[in-house]
């Protein structure tokens, strides 16, 4: 493997199919055990197995619960992000965080697991959101202090990983036959494992080799005063709230949309995230390796098939509300997997070409992680009421549909550069 040397006073080198490897499998790990649990095992715990009218009331604690409980854990990516920019250790900047945001995690979901009620169960799954969130911001610096052509590779990796994760973790615990508390424990396991001995095996500069930390000053030229960044952050906030619409409420959907008994639900919502995973993983594969092959202007390439991939996802919606079957949800999930695997590698490459301050990775592109996360948080409590509203989901999957060709439109506000042109300085304050 090609060491780089993880610093920004460098320039970033290529890497190796060890290191994809390794960060593959660190992001397969942070998506299994927060996406399983939003998924599936969240919703079985908060579920009031009702037939009647107060299965609505499973619905909405569980929305509640994946949104509430997060929001801490959206704070704590930018936050642990800042200290990792600033961190000087002989660990280096990001092994630290990320050690650490997956031993909490592991605890976090130990707890989950043995929580009882929505009160108790939100408590817990804070605790699992800041140790994601902290590991997350961690390796997402690793793309722009160690990378340059090999951004839009190792962001469809860690896409890919998404989706795969899901199957990982709904597939291990239906096929197993887990109940609720050993899966916790069997997900806590995984982060455990898997999180720290990829961070450890990941190289990172130690802090002989790095410059000084910035001063507070240096704050004065965060990415995030950029208007071009802050328009990317909106629309992917746009387009994760219109794909948790169209993702986070299957269970309940299969079950009181589409009447699916009861004992093959857990079984049917399998089947469609395996359809979603394979279209996420080789849209994001091949989005991603297109957009670091543009030729001509990369920014301006990167900015339209992020913008074309959230048109392919709001299609899903469509086809949902055309005929709300078992069919047409499968072919739904086919092309919303295609068209988020899509924006989410090519995003996220996007949003590493417009950092304007190299002492500020972590924080900056933990706010990019926080965009996204917040649409998944935010879609769960949102969806709830869509369907409480109407007693149904129609309205759920056309807001799915209408956010994600708004979140495309908000993608063509972001101005694109020649390249080599230095990105715009926002005025000091």
């Amino acid at each position: 493997m090609t060491a780089p040397a993880g610093s920004v006073a460098g320039a970033p080198r290529r890497v190796g199919p060890l290191w994809m490897t390794l960060f593959t499998l660190a992001w397969l790990a942070i998506w299994t055990v927060q996406l399983t649990p939003i998924q599936l095992l969240l919703p079985l715990q908060l579920d009031t197995n009702s037939q009647g009218e107060d299965w609505i009331q499973g619905v909405v604690w569980a929305g509640v619960v994946l949104s509430v409980g997060g929001l801490v854990g959206i704070i704590a990516a930018p936050v642990s992000g800042r200290w990792s920019d600033r961190t000087r250790s002989r660990w280096g900047r990001r092994r630290p965080w990320a050690i650490a945001g997956s031993l909490v995690a592991a605890a976090g979901l130990v707890l989950t697991g043995f929580a009882t009620g929505p009160v108790a169960v939100g408590g817990a799954w804070i605790v699992v959101s800041v140790g994601v969130s902290v590991a997350m911001a961690a390796l997402t610096a690793m793309i722009a202090d160690q990378l340059s052509s090999q951004r839009g590779s190792a962001s469809a990796a860690a896409s890919s990983a998404q989706a795969v994760g899901i199957v990982v973790g709904v597939g291990a615990v239906v096929l197993l036959g887990l109940d609720i508390w050993p899966a916790y424990l069997l997900l806590a396991a995984v982060i455990a494992i898997i999180g720290v001995g990829t961070a450890v095996l990941l190289p990172d500069a130690p802090a002989h080799e790095l410059p000084p930390a910035p001063p507070h000053a240096a704050a004065r030229r965060a990415s995030w005063r950029d208007r071009d960044f802050l328009w990317l952050l909106v629309s992917r906030l746009v387009v994760n709230i219109g794909n948790a619409f169209g993702t986070s409420l299957l269970l309940f959907f299969l079950l009181y949309g589409v009447s699916v008994p009861s004992a093959d639900a857990e079984s049917d919502l399998l089947l469609l995230i395996v359809i979603y995973t394979v279209f996420v993983v080789v849209a994001s594969i091949v989005a991603g390796m297109v957009s670091d092959r543009a030729s001509g202007n990369p920014l301006r390439q990167r900015r339209t098939l992020t913008a074309l991939s959230a048109v392919v996802q709001a299609v899903s919606g469509i086809v949902i509300l055309i005929s709300p079957s078992l069919l047409m949800t499968s072919i739904a999930a086919a092309i919303m997997g295609a068209g988020y695997g899509a924006y989410m590698a090519v995003s996220l490459a996007f949003a590493t070409d417009l950092l304007t301050d190299p002492d500020d990775h972590a924080r900056d592109l933990g706010l990019v992680n926080v965009s996204a996360q917040l649409g998944q948080l935010l879609g769960p409590l949102l969806g709830a009421g869509l369907v409480a509203l109407v007693g149904g989901f129609w309205l759920l999957f056309g807001a799915a549909a209408l956010l994600s060709v708004v979140g495309a439109a908000m993608t063509y506000a972001v101005r694109t550069r020649s390249p080599g042109s230095p990105a715009p300085v926002p005025a000091p304050r």
